[in-house]
């Protein structure tokens, strides 16, 4: 039996879990040889009574770990063991990291500079338009959203990296192939479809359950530098999502709405309770710093060498900007495109902090 297939064995187990599976790991050594102790040493262990280790001694019955990886390959699924270089480096700084990650689509190395994006699947049409911008902002700057691919506000933080042609990352909370909600399986394909990935934890066929969506919140907190939530009432699974990452040191942005509206009462009691006020996706990279990108054709320098190089018009008025102040008008001149093209790619530089507007529609570099 192979590494991976003890792994996905272990996976597919009832009542055992990603921390009880670290502790056999560190009795046993390797995930084969937890399946083949017999009982009496598995109950040794810390955390494994007679239940679970009744269910690891005769996980033959519960577990079919080929049958789930040739059903992976089928449906174009990855699976993403903790020592695969493509498993997400933030989600191993959690307590609790997924054993495996099932990958439908790319995980990239530059999905760790990700923001979680959160809030009400009941949305209301303010708190969907705040996400939508915010999202656009954050994605076009480089970032990579992460949400749960729920209905509303989760739905729409994907929308808005798309629309601004960027990185998304959907974690479900059921397996792939009951993805939930199912009408949302459209939108999965075009994440999928080269602009990030869909993933969840759980095997396949799992189907969505009170259990699993918490358990999803906790990758979305750990994966992400930081956790804005747009919208969402006082009782909701945002503000698990958003406590999980304040525990996990990360920063919680909120967005305020109206003090009559219930929708907003979960962000209200966020920003009361020290999470930064957030109208404005400036805000937040002002905070946490721009990335840094590479114009296309020119060397990277170490910290941009692993983020994704500029597009060849932003490139081209790139190096069209220099550190003294340069009209539009030049701009435009120099660098042979059109001018509604010219402005449109100077506003997506000022995003990505790569440029700075001053008064009289004159640009420079930012230093």
């Amino acid at each position: 039996m192979t590494d991976l297939e003890a792994l996905v064995a272990l996976n597919l187990l009832p009542k055992i879990g990603p921390v009880r599976v670290r502790r056999l790991l560190e009795y046993f050594g390797t995930p084969a040889a937890i399946l083949g102790a017999p009982k009496d040493k598995l109950v040794r262990v810390d955390g494994i009574g007679e239940e679970t280790g009744s269910i690891l001694h005769r996980w033959q019955d519960h577990a079919d770990p080929v049958a789930e990886i040739a059903e992976s390959k089928q449906r174009g699924i990855s699976i993403v063991t903790q020592q695969d270089p493509d498993y997400p480096s933030p989600l191993l700084e959690a307590y609790d990291p997924p054993l495996l990650l099932y990958v439908w689509g790319k995980v990239e190395d530059r999905d760790r500079h990700a923001i979680g994006i959160v809030g009400s699947r009941r949305a209301t049409p303010y708190g969907r338009n705040v996400t939508k911008k915010l999202s656009f902002q954050l994605a076009g700057a480089g970032f990579t959203i992460v949400s749960g691919l729920a209905r509303g506000i989760d739905t729409t933080a994907h929308e808005g990296a798309l629309a601004a042609q960027g990185r998304t990352i959907a974690v479900i909370g059921s397996g792939l192939a009951k993805l939930y909600p199912p009408e949302n399986l459209g939108l999965a394909e075009k994440i999928a479809d080269g602009n990030g990935a869909v993933v969840s934890e759980f095997p396949l066929q799992t189907p969505p359950d009170r259990q699993t969506f918490p358990m999803r919140n906790r990758i979305v907190a750990a994966w992400s530098k930081a956790v804005l939530v747009t919208e969402c009432p006082s009782r909701s699974g945002s503000l698990i999502t958003a406590n999980l990452a304040s525990e996990y040191g990360k920063t919680i942005y909120a967005v305020p709405g109206s003090i009559d509206s219930p929708m907003s009462m979960g962000c209200h009691e966020l920003i009361r309770d020290g999470a930064t006020l957030i109208f404005d996706g400036g805000q937040i990279l002002d905070d946490l710093g721009g990335l840094q990108f590479t114009p296309a054709g020119k060397p990277a320098a170490a910290p941009a060498a692993d983020l994704p190089p500029l597009s060849e018009e932003e490139a081209k008025v790139f190096a069209m900007v220099g550190h003294d102040d340069q009209p539009v008008d030049r701009i435009i001149d120099a660098s042979g495109l059109p001018a509604p093209v010219v402005t449109a790619t100077l506003m997506k530089l000022e995003m990505k902090r790569l440029v700075r507007c001053l008064p009289g529609f004159r640009y420079s570099l930012r230093s």
